[in-house]
C-alpha cells in the first residue's frame, strides 16, 4: 500500500505564495499618488481595451495587476457590493475600508483554501475633502491588507518603482506634477513612457458627487516634461 503524499502546510503556503508573486512579478507596474488636487493612478497599459484603473463608486477608485480576468472579477464584485450597500443604506456609508476588507477575505479564502491562488495585487482609493484623509489600501495576492500613506505601488518592479516615488513625492504636488512623477518613476531613467504607453486617471477632489476621471492622451502630455 502505497503512503499518501505529504506537504507541510508552511512549504505549501510558501508554494503558493511564490506562484503568485511570479505570476504579478510579469506584469507592469501601477502607482497611485496621493497630491492637492486629489489621487492620481496611472499605469503602464498601452492597451485601449483592457483597463487596469476603473471606478468603483462616486470617490472610490479601483486598480490592479496582475492576471486580468482575475481582478477584473474583483472589480465586478466590488461595483456589486458597493452599489447594493448604497442602495439598502446610504450613498455616504459605502467607503474604500469595508471594500478592501471584503477584498482582503476573498483573496485570504482563495489562497488559503483552493488549488490555486489569485495572481493579483490590487488598490482601493478614496479621495477626501483634505488629502490627509484620503486613503488607499494595498491589497495582496494573500489578503494582506496594507493602509498605504502617500503613494502606493503595485505589480513587477515594485522595489525600484517605490524608491522614485519616494524621492520626489510632494503632498502638496498639483495633478500634472503627480502625473509626471509617476511616469518618470514607471519608466526609471532608462525608457521613456509616452501618453499611447500610459493608462491614467484621478480622483478629483473638488468633483461632484462622481470623482473618477480618465485623463486623455492630451491632458498626460501636456503633464510631462518637454
Amino acid at each position: 500500500m502505497t503512503m499518501p503524499f505529504y506537504v507541510a502546510p508552511e512549504q505549501m503556503m510558501k508554494d503558493r505564495a511564490d506562484y503568485a508573486r511570479k505570476g504579478i512579478a510579469r506584469g507592469r507596474a501601477l502607482v497611485a499618488s496621493i497630491c492637492a488636487d486629489g489621487i492620481v493612478l496611472c499605469a503602464e497599459n498601452p492597451s485601449r481595451m483592457l483597463r487596469k484603473i476603473s471606478e468603483i463608486y462616486d470617490r472610490i477608485g479601483f486598480a490592479g495587476v496582475g492576471k486580468y480576468n482575475e481582478f477584473d472579477q474583483l472589480r465586478i464584485a466590488g461595483i456589486r457590493h458597493a452599489d447594493l450597500k448604497g442602495f439598502s443604506f446610504s450613498r455616504e456609508d459605502v467607503d474604500a475600508r469595508s471594500l478592501a476588507n471584503q477584498y482582503a477575505q476573498i483573496l485570504g479564502n482563495v489562497f488559503t483554501h483552493e488549488m490555486k491562488p489569485m495572481e493579483v495585487e490590487i488598490l482601493v482609493a478614496e479621495v477626501s475633502a483634505s488629502a490627509a484623509d484620503d486613503q488607499l489600501f494595498h491589497i495582496l495576492y494573500d489578503g494582506t491588507l496594507i493602509d498605504e500613506g502617500g503613494y502606493c505601488v503595485l505589480g513587477g518592479q515594485a522595489e525600484a518603482v517605490g524608491e522614485r516615488m519616494e524621492a520626489g513625492w510632494n503632498v502638496d504636488a498639483d495633478r500634472d506634477e503627480a502625473v509626471a512623477l509617476c511616469v518618470s518613476a514607471l519608466a526609471g531613467e532608462d525608457r521613456a513612457l509616452t501618453p499611447t504607453d500610459l493608462e491614467v486617471a484621478v480622483l478629483e477632489r473638488d468633483g461632484d458627487r462622481r470623482t473618477f476621471r480618465r485623463l486623455e492622451d492630451d491632458e498626460v502630455s501636456r503633464a510631462l516634461p518637454d
